[in-house]
């Protein structure tokens, strides 16, 4: 395997993060309290008002929602022949790029055709403006955030996004880097105004437009039916002499919070 050169390409982090992950072969109804009651101050022997407590649900994986699903033929003589154990390459390979896959629908699915809704699509969230040669944007995005009760967890960003934000100077007469390189990054770690940053390319801009996301993922659920499962499959080409390896995995993702996430946009 270490004779085959894999293509270069960013690591999945979504789940990487820390959301919920629920395992279940059937639609998941996770209910959640929309409003409580107010409680208030009553007098001895008064009568205590009641108030009534209402109830609403996130839901995953419905019984509609596709999977991933990924199928490669090969014949037995590449197999046999291959300087390389090629069929457990190929199966690592497969799994790899499902992963990708799910990772860039967790983020930034459209949910057409069935298919996952990532949460920066996610309806309600929380927004604000970016601006990337001020960090008072930020700062706001922050304050939004905790306006609306949440712990942001992460800031998301690409890689571009967070050099542009690592470049900034004090001033146009002092070089000096606004964000100390001693703080920014440490070892392969990268913070951002004390909070983990996830770099990924599944943060796309939008009409030119970058984005940066604070995300809450302790407010992130996720629901796992089928993670990854390879199966080789040696009768399906037999007249053919080759096999075949399937991939096929399916999950679903929520917010238990709209407010979870706080997605700002370029002006």
């Amino acid at each position: 395997a270490s004779l085959l050169v894999q293509p270069l390409e960013q690591a999945s982090t979504f789940l990487a993060a820390g959301p919920v992950v629920l395992d279940s072969s059937a639609p998941v109804r996770v209910p959640r309290i929309a409003n409580g009651v107010t409680a208030g101050f009553v007098a001895e022997g008064a009568q205590i008002s009641d108030g009534d407590v209402a109830f609403d649900e996130v839901t995953l994986l419905p019984s509609t929602l596709k999977g991933l699903k990924v199928l490669v033929k090969l014949s037995n003589e590449l197999i046999r022949t291959s300087v390389v154990g090629l069929e457990s390459v190929l199966q690592t390979r497969l799994v790899t790029d499902v992963a990708a896959a799910l990772d860039a629908a967790m983020w930034d699915g459209t949910g057409s055709s069935n298919s996952i809704k990532g949460i920066l699509r996610a309806s309600g969230i929380a927004t604000g403006t970016l601006d990337l040669t001020d960090p008072d944007s930020l700062i706001d995005g922050l304050a939004a955030a905790q306006g609306n009760k949440v712990t942001p967890t992460h800031w998301v960003m690409t890689s571009a996004s967070f050099a542009a934000l690592r470049k900034l100077k004090v001033g146009t007469s002092d070089a000096r880097y606004l964000f100390d390189p001693a703080t920014i990054q440490n070892g392969t770690e990268l913070r951002l105004l004390g909070l983990p940053v996830i770099l990924t390319d599944n943060i796309p801009a939008v009409s030119t437009k970058n984005r940066v996301a604070l995300v809450d993922f302790s407010k992130v659920v996720v629901a796992r039916d089928v993670n990854a499962e390879v199966k080789i499959l040696d009768q399906t080409w037999g007249d053919c002499d080759s096999i075949g390896i399937r991939v096929v995995s399916r999950w679903d993702t929520a917010l238990l919070q709209a407010k979870a996430v706080t997605l700002l946009t370029e002006a």
